[in-house]
């Protein structure tokens, strides 16, 4: 029996072995280019490798947030804010910098996302994946309520309307020229607007 377990290690450490040397050739050969997209092998791999990461206690974490209309709209508003430049406001990653990570950002609507718990949800949302474009969001400063609530609001993703969309698309981050662009989009559009009627007054007064 003990020789049987012997051999079964020493089988998976050869596999082991063998995927890690794979990967690394695959590497070398590929370069540190990240417009290549991972091969079959690691897109099996990594998310069983994530999932094993992530503590047991902070998968089954249960989400302390009440599901409700307006914590849906605050995570939302989070996400345009803080996610959707990688993520997109749909949640697609079909944006210019989610389409040039390593690995491409997820989309997010689909089962490989929305089968995680919400403790997974969570803990990657706190503390990031490693090698990856994900960053980690907790730490000082940051509420951990914010993050159970982008929670509440990924698992709205598969529905967001398109009305949520062109609101999301007020509050996505802008640069200048953007920001001026809209500002006189806004005046223009005041200015346009009728005066407003004087109030009736009786009796002269």
């Amino acid at each position: 029996m003990f020789k049987l377990l012997r051999r079964l290690v020493v089988a998976i450490l050869v596999l082991a072995g063998i995927v890690a040397l794979a990967g690394a050739a695959a590497f070398v050969s590929g370069g540190i280019s990240a417009r290549q997209s991972p091969g079959s092998i690691e897109l099996a791999v990594a998310p069983k490798l994530r999932s094993l990461a992530i503590p047991r206690e902070a998968r089954e974490q249960k989400n302390p947030v009440t599901d409700s209309p307006a914590v849906i709209k605050e995570g939302m508003e989070h996400f345009a804010d803080h996610c959707a430049v990688c993520h997109g406001n749909d949640g697609s990653g079909d944006t210019e910098m989610g389409r040039g990570l390593y690995p491409r950002a997820p989309d997010m609507r689909l089962a490989a996302t929305q089968n995680l718990s919400d403790g997974e949800l969570f803990y990657i949302i706190e503390n990031g994946v490693k090698l990856t474009g994900m960053p980690a969001w907790g730490g000082e400063g940051h509420e951990g309520d914010s993050s159970w609530k982008l929670v509440r609001f990924i698992r709205h993703l598969p529905k967001v309307s398109e009305a949520e969309i062109e609101h999301m698309k007020q509050l996505n981050p802008k640069g200048p020229d953007e920001w001026k662009e809209q500002q006189d989009a806004k005046q223009f559009l005041e200015a346009e607007k009728p005066p407003a009627k004087p109030a009736h007054k009786h009796g002269g007064k």
